[in-house]
């Protein structure tokens, strides 16, 4: 089983950037698509982007296509979240995930979760 610990998050004003990193270990992540998620107070874990076990396949949620880039480094065994122009309404905690197989476009398989990183986003 592949363990996951996120870093990277923090506070920061509305407009600025943010990269988070997943870093996985227990297993080499290349045969794993990895997911990127988060938990704003009060409501339920949104599904954010999703890349696959090659980094060919990547998946949006509509909310951050155009400002945010998930990426994975496989030498590293780490995946990335950049963050762009960020706004308010992404203060969540954001949490990695990783799924064996291919299909990244569904939140379901997503397992293996890492501890979480606050993102705050000041208005």
């Amino acid at each position: 089983q592949v363990q996951l610990v996120e870093s990277g998050g923090g506070l920061v004003q509305a407009g600025g950037s943010l990269r988070l990193s997943c870093v996985a270990s227990g297993r080499t992540v290349s045969g794993y698509a990895m997911g990127w998620f988060r938990q704003a107070p009060g409501k339920e874990r949104e599904f954010v982007a999703a890349i696959s076990g090659s980094g060919v396949l990547i998946y949006y949620t509509d909310s951050v296509k155009g400002r945010f880039t998930i990426s994975r480094d496989n030498a590293k065994n780490t995946v990335y979240l950049q963050m762009d122009s960020l706004k308010p309404e992404d203060t969540a905690v954001y949490y990695c995930a990783a799924k064996l197989g291919s299909y990244i476009y569904t939140p379901a398989g997503f397992g293996s979760w890492g501890q979480g990183t606050q993102v705050t986003v000041s208005s």
